[in-house]
């Protein structure tokens, strides 16, 4: 099969993309799967790969497969949790030299954040691979941003082998507050942004979101058979605590409750699927007693009390895709439901990894909450921007 290389413009910037035949197959065919398309793309090139766990075709590692076709792989960035996903969320990962391949593994997720110069001097293109979940404050698209700037910055190339948004079907939230811009929203998009990470790449781009609006040569791999309503299971998980198909779904919406003082299923072997707190003890039924789990959470809220709360594992998630909303139903009862109201957004007393304000992305959410407003009314005050939001993306989708 002959791959061609062909330009694709958007928005009056050109991006390069790895094309090829349509295979008979219904199954969604993978940017890394589809190796007949960027191997001889990459003969004598000296290549970096961004991967982590995710990063594979079949049951072998993306750089493990190229190495072994011959590509010449001079290290790995690896990204939050690490190359071979051992540290758990928010815990800085330091550099390393992999024992399986020898090649040396510079963390993107501690001191260094992107890319240096002395690392890329070797480097021909940044190979980047990586399975995101499309959440605004999931971090692997302002990993994806950092490598695409050091990338313009030093004049390399960026190959993204494109993987399917799980949460593809879902475009929703309120647009960043760019005054509360942080390691949890880089972005002006919604909780939910409905891309592929090669699509939010060229957005990155299109939009000119990296510093000094700088630009970098952009090749895509795109998947085949694949457009954004299909559902889609990764064979592994995103991260530790996105350790099922379910989680993995739910967790644009509960993910909100690292904003307050409920522990929403870390310490539990299904996170983001169960929410709770010792205060809801004769309120809620269901209980469970987070813990500590190497791997997944060392010190989650309410370690060794029993929670009583909501289990979410029976959640419809064919309602739960068809609405194409996140699930605000949840947070609102339990707020109310909850006997201090006045702290339940107080992250001085959960000691979460961020604040309703920085996760939902505008301060007005828990007022609006606290104010016992209305759900359409909540939704009401997300436009225009959502609208704006959604007719902007359009212009850098890859997939009907």
């Amino acid at each position: 099969m002959k791959s061609t290389i062909a330009l694709l413009f958007i928005a009056g910037i050109s991006f390069h993309l790895v094309l090829g035949q349509q295979p008979a197959s219904n199954g969604i065919i993978l940017g890394a799967e589809r190796t007949d398309q960027y191997v001889r793309y990459l003969a004598g090139k000296q290549v970096a790969i961004v991967a982590n766990p995710t990063s594979t075709i079949g049951n072998k590692h993306l750089v493990d497969t190229l190495l072994n076709l011959g590509i010449n792989v001079k290290k790995v960035f690896g990204p939050e949790h690490g190359f071979r996903g051992t540290a758990i969320n928010g815990e800085y990962v330091s550099n390393e030299v992999d024992q399986k391949t020898g090649l040396p593994i510079i963390s993107l997720y501690g001191r260094q954040k992107k890319p240096t110069q002395e690392n890329l001097k070797d480097v021909d293109i940044v190979i980047f691979d990586i399975q995101d979940v499309g959440c605004r404050f999931y971090t692997y698209i302002n990993l994806l941003r950092d490598v695409m700037e050091a990338c313009a910055t030093n004049g390399k190339e960026i190959l993204v082998l494109d993987r399917p948004n799980p949460n593809g079907y879902l475009v929703d939230g309120p647009i960043l507050d760019m005054n509360l811009k942080s390691g949890i929203g880089q972005f002006p998009i919604p909780i939910a942004h409905g891309m592929t990470i090669a699509e939010f790449a060229q957005m990155i781009i299109g939009e000119q979101w990296m510093a000094n609006s700088s630009q970098c040569k952009l090749t895509i791999v795109p998947l085949l058979n694949y457009h954004h309503e299909m559902p889609y299971d990764p064979p592994i998980s995103p991260s530790p605590n996105l350790n099922t198909s379910l989680s993995i779904l739910l967790y644009p919406s509960t993910c909100l409750f690292e904003g307050t003082i409920l522990n929403h299923g870390r310490g539990t072997l299904f996170p983001f699927t169960v929410l709770g707190s010792p205060a809801y003890e004769g309120v809620f039924p269901f209980q469970y007693t987070p813990k500590k789990i190497v791997g997944m959470s060392t010190a989650p809220l309410f370690k060794n009390q029993i929670c009583y709360g909501m289990v979410l594992r029976d959640t419809d998630v064919e309602e739960l895709r068809k609405s194409k909303k996140l699930n605000l139903e949840w947070l609102i009862q339990l707020y109310r439901a909850h006997p201090d109201q006045a702290n339940f957004f107080n992250q001085k007393l959960s000691n979460q990894i961020g604040s309703i304000d920085l996760l939902a992305g505008t301060k007005t959410f828990k007022e609006q909450i606290h104010s016992k407003i209305s759900i359409a009314e909540i939704r009401a005050s997300w436009e225009p921007a959502l609208s704006q939001y959604k007719a902007m993306r359009e212009k850098y989708l890859l997939y009907p």
